[in-house]
């Protein structure tokens, strides 16, 4: 007896010692949860009250409305652009931040070793170095502005820094942000060119083709027969430069393949209104936060609303109370690679036109996370940089590849973007283009006394015959030097066409009358002709038609290419699912919507089609440098459609035995995907979005920062732009802005920045428009006071 109440007393204080572990474990969880609760409210801004700054000269008044949007009220232009660097800090302080270190190769220094050769890279390219050439090329009111900025920025991070409220991605990654400067604005402006102008590379594969494959095959994949094209091709089998090793970690920096955008302006006989409409959304890379920061600034001088780069002062696209206005990518060639050769015994030195000259050679020192600096080698020829030795400094090597880029020449496009803010009419906004020089874009303009205009404005060079832009050419000879720039009064411009519509989606804009080569790469046409269809169907749209298009997602590519392909099939023998999904796919009516199972079948049959053409030819490294490829594979299937089986097709077995072969992998992976029932399948589960956020690649960072993926309607060549990685389906690239201006009412705007305007996780308008993005669905920012400012979030900013 007494011995079970000995056993029973020692129970007891093992069954409370568990229930305490059991209560301690989930109060630490709690106070863990709290903790880091707070960690992330802590950064969140004050968008309220009133706020003491040192570096106002008057009170500057921010309303934020419901999106997010801030609207900034100042009573003079140095302290407008002062407050749009604090404001746009308080929100956007580490994507800056970023943004900065990606452009000047300085990522190394805060995320480490593996950053390293994506920093020589952007350091031999020379972004900074552009941006610091271009300072100087600034008029002084301009360049006063670039400082109140960052003045600005400043004042934000010195103040984030000393109450230990940095976003918490600074903490995650263990470092604190650098004061701003002027410059770094200018390497972000600089980078943007970098990320729409990428011709070099498809020279460089066009070399690796001369180098690897014969004749036939090489020309087959030129985006144009050039005239003699066996001489070109064996200039360059000549010159030993291996591509494949000089590149063959740059396809992670490369400019997106599909990068492009859409706008149009119609003139008041197409709308309803009868006035003007102008409708622009640029298709970039998209991720959280967006690259573009909507913005309203408002000073006695200015009155603008619309979107920027964050880090970047002013407006770039939008409109203001007198006009509007937006841009697409020309894509001209304003690249060049040019064969060096280097003296056999003087590395540094390089041979032109029968001398040798010393190049100059700097060293810039990479700073590298937890590890001892790096020095790295760049020499700058009279070209260019060696654009084929950034990641090694191969002194053996007799030839190399140096490229030249107008926008490595003092440019002064931040100057034109706050000079479109202030353009009351045509005549004012273009004078401003003429300080906008890279990178080159189709500017579409509209304004409320009716006028609606084109120009493809910035820097083109004019190029001797001896080069068509295709290959590297000799830096040794002068005759492949370029011979100035396209003029500024003689480069495309519409003025009030008697259609009443202007439109570009990254299409050719001139016809072979055209005195200057601007491009032999174009986007594919599907995505203008389903615009021009659409606008020149009626002559009374609305806003709302014009936000209708730009979610528009018929696939005239499938229109085409679906009767080509099905009819190449024949009537070979297939499975029972190969059955039922052909019978589905000419069933659909070439729609690319996220319930539709059309869209699956067809995208995974062309992305199978390049695959089992060039998979096993081209490796990855090149297959990275393929510029124009969807337009040469396009009219690759015409052509043997037509009977004329080009030596590629020919390589794949013949034109009947391609189509069937990648029929039947694309039907297999479909199925691996979604099931055996063919009309089960749906685009959307495959093709998704998420908006990635640049910490999401750590696990589980990606859970705190980013969104469950949604599914997506449109595709590459739909007018909604909605490009994907092919191993995924995860949407990469698209309209992370679109906005609509009617000039009936330019007082209240139609908006949609993807995913949302706060770079906060914890904030209301992090995620505010993932669904609205996918949806379509717009929201209007207003230039109205009375409107904005009962609705909004006020914040005072106070000279200290």
């Amino acid at each position: 007896m007494e011995t079970a109440k000995l056993k029973q007393k020692k129970r007891v204080p093992w069954k409370k010692i568990f229930i305490i572990s059991i209560g301690v474990f989930f109060l630490l969880l709690i106070s863990i949860g709290i903790w880091a609760y707070i960690q992330l409210q802590k950064p969140m801004p004050q968008v309220r009250g009133e706020l003491e700054v040192a570096g106002l000269a008057d009170e500057v008044s921010v309303y934020r409305d419901e999106q997010g949007v801030p609207h900034i009220e100042a009573e003079n232009d140095v302290d407008l652009y002062f407050a749009q660097g604090f404001v746009t800090a308080q929100d956007r302080l580490f994507q800056m931040d970023l943004s900065r270190r990606q452009a000047s190769g300085q990522l190394a220094e805060v995320i480490g070793e593996g950053m390293l050769d994506q920093d020589r890279f952007f350091r031999t390219f020379g972004l900074r170095r552009a941006a610091e050439a271009s300072e100087a090329a600034y008029d002084e009111e301009t360049y006063g502005y670039l400082e109140a900025y960052a003045e600005g920025v400043n004042a934000f991070m010195t103040q984030a820094i000393e109450n230990g409220e940095l976003p918490i991605e600074f903490r995650l990654a263990g470092y604190e942000p650098t004061p701003w400067e002027p410059l770094d604005s200018l390497t972000i402006g600089k980078y943007m060119a970098y990320d729409l102008n990428g011709n070099w590379q498809g020279q460089a594969f066009r070399h690796w083709l001369a180098q690897h494959v014969t004749e036939e095959e090489a020309l087959d994949l030129m985006p144009v027969y050039p005239e003699d094209g066996p001489v070109i091709l064996e200039l360059a089998q000549n010159i030993p430069v291996d591509i494949k090793s000089a590149f063959s970690k740059t396809g992670d920096y490369l400019p997106h393949p599909f990068a492009g955008s859409n706008n149009w302006v119609l003139s008041g006989e197409r709308t309803a209104s009868g006035e003007p409409l102008l409708a622009d959304d640029p298709h970039l890379g998209l991720a959280t936060p967006s690259i573009w920061y909507e913005t309203h600034l408002t000073s006695p001088t200015v009155n603008v609303t619309g979107v920027i780069f964050a880090g970047v002062p002013g407006i770039i696209l939008g409109s203001n109370e007198e006009i509007a206005w937006g841009v697409t990518n020309v894509g001209p060639d304003v690249q060049q690679l040019y064969f060096e050769q280097r003296h056999p015994e003087e590395p540094s030195t390089f041979l032109y036109d029968d001398e040798w000259y010393e190049a100059e050679v700097i060293t810039e020192e990479i700073l590298v996370a937890d590890q001892e600096p790096y020095e790295h080698e760049i020499t700058l020829t009279r070209n260019g940089p060696l654009l084929s030795e950034y990641a090694s400094f191969d002194e053996q090597a007799e030839y190399a590849l140096s490229m030249r880029w107008t926008a490595h020449e003092a440019t002064t496009e931040l100057q034109a973007v706050l000079d479109f803010n202030r353009a009351d009419d045509w005549d004012s906004f273009s004078e401003a283009l003429t300080s906008f020089q890279a990178p080159a874009q189709n500017f579409v303009f509209a304004s409320q006394d009716g006028t609606i205009a084109y120009r493809a404005n910035g820097l083109i060079p004019i190029r001797p015959e001896e080069d068509d832009a295709l290959l590297p050419v000799p830096g040794w000879d002068p005759a492949y030097q370029w011979e100035g720039y396209i003029p500024w009064d003689e480069l495309p411009t519409i003025i009030n066409p008697d259609s009443g519509i202007i439109s570009t989606a990254n299409n050719q804009i001139v016809d072979d009358d055209y005195p200057y080569h601007l491009t032999h790469t174009w986007a594919q046409p599907y995505r203008h002709q389903r615009i021009i269809d659409v606008l020149y169907a009626a002559s009374d749209h609305t806003a709302e038609d014009m936000m209708d298009l730009q979610m528009d997602v018929v696939n005239l590519q499938a229109e085409e290419f679906v009767p080509i392909l099905t009819r190449a099939l024949g009537d070979r023998e297939q499975s029972d699912i190969e059955e039922q999904a052909l019978t589905m796919l000419q069933d659909w009516q070439f729609e690319d919507l996220r319930d539709e199972a059309g869209p699956l079948l067809f995208h995974l049959w062309m992305d199978e089609i390049s695959s089992q053409l060039f998979k096993e030819a081209l490796p990855k490294e090149i297959y990275d440098l393929f510029e124009g490829r969807a337009n040469i594979v396009d009219e690759m299937l015409r052509d043997a459609d037509e009977g004329q089986t080009g030596p590629w097709i020919e390589k794949a077995g013949g034109f009947e035995t391609l189509v069937s072969t990648s029929f039947q992998q694309a039907v297999a992976r479909a199925t691996e995907l979604q099931g055996e029932i063919p009309n089960d399948w749906k685009w959307g589960e495959f093709h998704q979005v998420v908006f990635n956020h640049p910490l999401a690649a750590i696990t589980p960072l990606n859970y705190l920062f980013n969104g469950s993926p949604l599914p997506a309607d449109g595709s590459r060549i739909t007018v909604k732009a909605a490009s994907y990685q092919t191993e995924t389906g995860i949407v990469t690239n698209g309209a992370g802005w679109r906005g609509v201006m009617d000039l009936a009412d330019l007082e209240n705007t139609h908006h949609l920045v993807g995913p949302g305007q706060s770079g906060h996780v914890f904030s209301d308008t992090y995620h505010s428009q993932r669904e609205a993005w996918v949806n379509g669905d717009y929201h209007i920012t207003s230039l109205q006071s009375e409107q904005y400012q009962p609705l909004s979030d006020h914040l005072q900013l106070i000279p200290k």
